[in-house]
C-alpha cells in the first residue's frame, strides 16, 4: 500500500493524481468496509471534488501543504463541519448544528487532506474495543470475526485495509495504540497538548488525539499536519518550530533504552512476549545500549478508573440514561458518579506520583519499551477476552492506560505476528515532550523489518 509521503511525492512529479489515490481509497471503502464496518459516514461524492481540485493545486505548482490530496479519514469522536459527530451514541441529535471543526480537523482541511468520512467508535469512545448500539462492531483487517481494539478501531482498521492512506483517532487509555496492536498498524500518542482539542473530552486531561497510519514516517507527517495552537484548548502547545520528519532516520546508535517485558506487574501470552523481546534485540543490532529494567512504579488500575469512570458519569449526566446506552458505560457510569471529591484528588495524586517517577526514569533511559498489549485480538463483540476475571477493558491493557496518567509520548509499531496469523504490537514511550524521538527509534525499528509492509488478504466482497 502506498504511504502518503510517497503520494505526496507522486503527486508533485505528476506520476500520481490525487483523484487516482482517492478512487482507489473509495473502492478498497467498496470492497471492504461491509466486512469490517469501519465507516460511519462515506462522502464519495466530496471526496473526489477535493480530489480534483487538490489534483489542480498540484499541477500548478500550489499545493496547499504537505498533505495535499491525501486520502484521510477521521474517527467520529472529532468534530467535522456539516458532518454530525454522534461519537457511537444514540443520545446525540444528529441535527447538530454542526458548524465548526475540532481544531485537528480545521488543521487537514488547511493542508487540503480529501477526507473520505467518518470512522467507528464505541459510544463517547468509553472502552478499549469498537462496537455501538448505533453503529454495531468493527472486526479486524486480519480476521473480521476478531475485533479491531478500540476506541479508534474503526480508523485502525480503515487504514489497515487502505481505505485511506491515515487517519485521526483519539486516546484516553490506549485508544490509538490498542487497535494498532490489534490490526498491525502505527499509532502515536503524542504528548498532551500538541494536538488540541476542542470541545474538551469528559475524560479531562487523559485524552489525546493522535496519528494512525501504517509507517512511522506517515505519522510523523500526519503529526506535521495536525498540531498547531489553538485558542479553544487551554492546554495547547505552541506550534512546533521544526517538522518531526527532521531527524526521523538518525537511527538509534548509543540511544539508552530502557526494556520492560511486563512492568513488574503484566503477565503476557508467551507469543507476545517472544514476539517483543526479538524486536528490542533488533534495536541492540542497530547500535541501542539496552537493559531490561522495572521502571518501579505499581499498577495504577485504580487510580486510571478512578479518573476514567468519572468522566463516564459526566458524560451520562446530561442525559436520561435508559437502555439506549451501552450496559458497560452505565455500568461504570454508575460507579463514578459514587466517587468522592478526595476520590478524584487521591487518583490524582497516584497520577502526579507517577509523572515523577517517569521523569526521573527518562534521566536514565532515553526510552521506555513495552509490549504494546499482553494479548492479540480476540472475538468481536466482546468488552474483555475470554475467561477474564474482570467486565473492566482496563484489566487487560495495562501497558497503555498508564502513559495517558503521565501524558508522555507512546507510540505502537507492528513487531510480527502470532501463529494463528494476528498482529503484535511494539509500544515506545519516552519522556514528555520527546514525540520525535518516539518517531526515531520507531523508524529505526521499520526500516530494519519489514512487518509493516504486510497487508491483509481479506477477500473483496
Amino acid at each position: 500500500m502506498t504511504q502518503a509521503t510517497e503520494l505526496v511525492e507522486g503527486y508533485r512529479s505528476k506520476q500520481i493524481s490525487p483523484v487516482e489515490a482517492t478512487q482507489e481509497a473509495l473502492d478498497a471503502i467498496e470492497r471492504y468496509d461491509g466486512q469490517v464496518n469501519a465507516f460511519v459516514l462515506v462522502d464519495a461524492e466530496g471526496a473526489l471534488a477535493a480530489a480534483k481540485e487538490s489534483e489542480a493545486r498540484w499541477h500548478a505548482g500550489e499545493p496547499l501543504g504537505p498533505g495535499d490530496g491525501v486520502p484521510t479519514s477521521i474517527k467520529d469522536a472529532l468534530w467535522t463541519k456539516g458532518w454530525p459527530t454522534m461519537r457511537g451514541s444514540t443520545l446525540i441529535d444528529p441535527a447538530g448544528p454542526w458548524d465548526e471543526d475540532a481544531p485537528s480537523v480545521a488543521r487537514l482541511r488547511e493542508t487540503g487532506a480529501v477526507i473520505l468520512g467518518k470512522t467507528t467508535t464505541p459510544e463517547y469512545s468509553w472502552k478499549g474495543v469498537t462496537d455501538s448500539f448505533t453503529y454495531g462492531a468493527t472486526g479486524n483487517p486480519w480476521d473480521p470475526t476478531k475485533t479491531s481494539g478500540g476506541s479508534s478501531g474503526g480508523s485502525a482498521t480503515a487504514v489497515g485495509l487502505g481505505m485511506g492512506v491515515w487517519s485521526l483517532g483519539t486516546d484516553g487509555g490506549g485508544s490509538v495504540r490498542i487497535p494498532a496492536a490489534f490490526t498491525g498498524t502505527v499509532a502515536l500518542k503524542p504528548t498532551y497538548g500538541l494536538i488540541p482539542l476542542f470541545p474538551p473530552s469528559a475524560f479531562g486531561t487523559l485524552s489525546h488525539a493522535g496519528p494512525m497510519t501504517r509507517t512511522v514516517r506517515d505519522a510523523a507527517a500526519l503529526l506535521d499536519v495536525v498540531t498547531g495552537y489553538d485558542p479553544r484548548d487551554w492546554s495547547a502547545m505552541p506550534t512546533p518550530a521544526a517538522s518531526f520528519l527532521a531527524g526521523i532516520d538518525d537511527g538509534v546508535a548509543g540511544l539508552r533504552i530502557g526494556f520492560s517485558a511486563d512492568l513488574g506487574f503484566v503477565h503476557n501470552d508467551p507469543e507476545v512476549e517472544a514476539l517483543v523481546r526479538t524486536a528490542v534485540d533488533v534495536l541492540a543490532d542497530a547500535g541501542a545500549i539496552v537493559t531490561e529494567v522495572d521502571p518501579g512504579f505499581s499498577d495504577p488500575l485504580d487510580a486510571f478508573n478512578v479518573l476514567w469512570w468519572s468522566g463516564a458519569a459526566k458524560v451520562l449526566s446530561a442525559y436520561d440514561v435508559d437502555d439506549r446506552v451501552d450496559p458497560g458505560l452505565r455500568r461504570v457510569g454508575e460507579l463514578g458518579s459514587a466517587y468522592s471529591a478526595s476520590d478524584f484528588l487521591d487518583a490524582t495524586a497516584v497520577r502526579m506520583e507517577l509523572g515523577t517517577l517517569m521523569g526521573c526514569f527518562h534521566q536514565q533511559y532515553d526510552v521506555l519499551i513495552t509490549p504494546t498489549l499482553p494479548i492479540t485480538a480476540f472475538p468481536i463483540g466482546q468488552d474483555v477476552p475470554d475467561g477474564s476475571a474482570s467486565p473492566d477493558w482496563t484489566d487487560w491493557t495495562p501497558y497503555t492506560y498508564p502513559f495517558n496518567l503521565t501524558q508522555q509520548p507512546a507510540l505502537s509499531v507492528p513487531c510480527g505476528f502470532t501463529k494463528a496469523g494476528l498482529p503484535v504490537g511494539l509500544q515506545v514511550v519516552a519522556a514528555r515532550h520527546a514525540d520525535a524521538l518516539t518517531l526515531r527509534v520507531g523508524q529505526a525499528y521499520q526500516a530494519a523489518t519489514n512487518w509493516h509492509q504486510r497487508t491483509p488478504t481479506l477477500e473483496a466482497k
